[in-house]
């Protein structure tokens, strides 16, 4: 008769790879899936305002942009790219965890990353300018509203990230790791990846 115990299953180890598949597949899926929302909070900004979108990037390799002419309001569709960009991703994790859905963590994975991502983006703009930053300071210049929105939006990205690691497996009280959901996870990207190539 064994002295031991047996560990319990919420003790047990998680293989690394199972980690690693599951940590890059949701990276991935939420960079994907980050410049997605982005462009579509542009797209919502010009139609709300009576602009024309021309062109939108979204290549895998690529950084995203909308380009829109005619535009009424472009300080509006700058803004709306960002704040969309952060706030549908949050609404959507809410939803999931309201309908207390399994999956609702990598949901939460991806708001706070919309939000650490766009924060970032805009945030670092009030010091070195570049793309949305650039030209809501050309059309605004006042930089005090972009190092707000990434104060805001950087700690609130922080707060849904605090205590991950056991969805990841890790820690001292780790989760088992759902086999299907990072199948799900990988297949989301495929199916990105395809059509913003086939596009």
């Amino acid at each position: 008769m064994s002295s031991g115990t047996d560990p319990s299953p919420d003790h047990r180890s998680v293989s690394p790879w199972q980690t690693a598949a599951l940590a890059l597949g949701i990276t991935i899926a939420s960079w994907l899936g980050m410049q997605i929302v982005h462009e579509f909070g542009h797209i919502c900004g010009a139609l709300a305002t009576g602009g024309h979108v021309t062109h939108i990037e979204l290549k895998p390799w690529t950084i995203s942009r909308t380009d829109v002419a005619p535009n009424p309001h472009p300080l509006i569709e700058r803004w709306s790219g960002p704040a969309l960009g952060c706030l549908l991703p949050f609404a959507a994790w809410l939803t999931a965890r309201a309908l207390q859905l399994s999956w609702s963590y990598l949901l939460r994975f991806f708001a706070g990353f919309c939000l650490i991502a766009n924060g970032a983006y805009i945030g670092s703009g009030a010091l070195w300018p570049v793309g949305d930053a650039a030209d809501i300071l050309r059309l605004a210049p006042n930089r005090w509203p972009l190092a707000l929105f990434g104060l805001i939006t950087i700690p609130a990205g922080l707060a849904l990230w605090n205590r991950f690691g056991p969805h990841f497996g890790l820690g001292p009280q780790p989760q088992p790791i759902n086999k299907a959901h990072t199948i799900a996870i990988w297949c989301v990207i495929a199916a990105i990846a395809i059509l913003e190539i086939a596009t």
